[in-house]
């Protein structure tokens, strides 16, 4: 049975490349000499933007955008917003927007921005709350959104890839044919299968490089690398650490890009057990370099929660040092014992480190052990399956490891109120102080960008020089290109990007 299973899978591969084949040849024949050919591990029954998550998918294809976006360095940019005011009480946006068009020549008017909003508050429960604003408009190019309340997060918000603004006059199939104001249109569409796009000649936002782009539905990973190294596609994006090193192998054929993405490994060390020294100690022996490198390369180090390219990420932390390390054990009153472990008082320094076996969280448990017990720490494991259940619902934990998404789009409230505030679940460590506080409390009602920045870097700063956390690594954003391709949103952590105007191959 487990020959015939890989003989069906060599049989799907094989069936796969030679689809590929066809519909390349047939491509590059309709398309033109510049006709880009992508792999995508997901593919959606619909391209109605404002519905599901399928606005990350009009968003790669490059036929949606957006008010504003996030930039490669992790800022916030306009885009079909040109600029913005907000009032001295933070509760009136004014938005004057950019002499955009749709793909049909239809002008971007703010009476229509305004009701694509409307009409995703409807369609998408994740996006209801802008049910409770109100949308109003001061001529054809000026909006103005009125909250309830201070909401800083505004620019942020209007980055995600659902808040795109649609044609909801012009578009007769919101499905298969959503008609938007980015660089390529809609040239054929399968449900949950291949999508073909070509340029939009009419694009208001400069030249289009490409004729055209497919988009191949590819989940398997061994596929993708097949396809790639059989010349049947251009690039691909989430690249297996052992695919990267196929194609790193090949400077010549392939472009590799690694990056720091947005998912982040950390720990909590847990200050109502730990005293300072022990904490301090503990995090200057946990080597974040060697972990990443155990890890293949599918992680960077990490300083801190956001990726140091953006401007909230400007945080430092010591670098690893056994032996200084051990010196601040012996100045808290450690002696290292015969059995290569410190000990105060007759009793052995030992934590307890919790985690589980997700997001490579299992690999780094044991190597954590392993380095705390270089420096005389006795380090035990303890995996749980449910964490939230489990030891970040009771604090039973000297050391818990943890993953999550730090970096949702652009802002770093989100990671901030779920990680440092006296109410969060991982209050029970023992972080949170007064002082905290007052700066999460700033920043929940700042709407000045660069304020924000400076007060989540104030806050993080404080958890690691509190050594209430470790933070690990963050997921890389991994890409492959053939020799000459470039532009496929390579260089920016966020997955809703890949295609632009600016998109090239020679």
């Amino acid at each position: 049975m487990k020959h015939m299973r890989g003989r069906l899978a060599l049989i799907l591969t094989i069936c796969t490349l030679l689809t590929l084949m066809v519909q390349g040849t047939a491509t590059l024949a309709e398309g033109g000499a510049k006709w880009l050919k992508l792999a995508e591990s997901f593919a959606y029954p619909s391209l109605d933007a404002h519905r599901d998550y399928y606005g990350w998918y009009t968003s790669i294809y490059g036929v949606t955008e957006t008010l504003f976006r996030v930039a490669d360095d992790l800022s916030i940019e306009p885009l079909l917003a040109e600029n913005y005011e907000v009032s001295e009480d933070g509760k009136t946006w004014t938005f004057h927007l950019a002499d955009a068009r749709f793909s049909n020549g239809a002008p971007v008017t703010a009476d229509m921005v305004a009701r694509n909003l409307e009409r995703l508050a409807t369609l998408n429960e994740r996006f209801a709350y802008l049910s409770d604003f109100t949308f109003t408009t001061d001529g054809d190019r000026t909006l103005v959104i009125e909250t309830p309340g201070v909401y800083p997060t505004m620019l942020s918000d209007l980055t995600a890839p659902e808040t795109a603004i649609m044609d909801l006059d012009g578009t007769s199939d919101f499905d298969g044919a959503p008609i938007g104001t980015g660089p390529f249109v809609v040239k054929s569409f399968e449900p949950e299968g291949t999508v073909e796009v070509e340029k939009n000649a009419a694009y208001w936002n400069g030249e289009v490089k490409l004729d055209g782009v497919t988009f191949y539905y590819m989940q398997d990973d061994d596929s993708k690398l097949m396809a790639m190294q059989a010349g049947e596609i251009d690039g691909y994006t989430s690249v297996t650490a052992a695919a990267k090193e196929i194609f790193s192998a090949d400077p010549d054929t392939y472009t590799v890009t690694s990056i720091p993405a947005t998912r982040l490994q950390f720990y909590v060390l847990n200050e109502n057990r730990l005293d300072g020294a022990v904490r301090a100690a503990i995090n200057l022996a946990v080597d974040c370099d060697a972990l990443a490198a155990y890890l293949g390369g599918t992680v960077s180090p990490a300083v801190g929660p956001f990726s140091a390219a953006a401007p909230y990420g400007q945080v430092t932390k010591p670098a690893p040092d056994p032996d200084a390390a051990r010196a601040l054990l012996e100045e808290d009153g450690y002696v290292l014992n015969a059995g290569g472990v410190y000990e105060k008082d007759g009793a052995p320094l030992q934590v307890n480190i919790c985690y589980y076996a997700a997001r490579a969280l299992d690999s780094i448990a044991l190597l954590m052990q392993e380095q705390l017990g270089n420096i005389g720490i006795d380090a035990a494991l303890t995996v749980q399956e449910d964490p939230d259940a489990t030891y970040v619902a009771t604090g039973d934990y000297d050391i818990a490891l943890y993953c999550m998404i730090a970096d949702k789009a652009g802002d770093p409230y989100y990671c901030i109120d779920a990680l440092y505030r006296k109410n969060s679940k991982w209050a029970l460590g023992g972080f949170p102080t007064e002082d905290s506080e007052a700066l999460i409390d700033a920043l929940q009602y700042e709407t000045d960008v660069d304020q924000r920045a400076a007060l989540a870097n104030a806050v993080v700063q404080m958890t690691i020089d509190d050594n209430a956390f470790g933070y690990v690594g963050l997921f890389n954003k991994t890409t492959v290109t053939r020799k000459g391709v470039s532009g496929i949103s390579e260089n920016c952590p966020f997955d809703f990007y890949s295609v632009s105007a600016e998109t090239e191959m020679e």
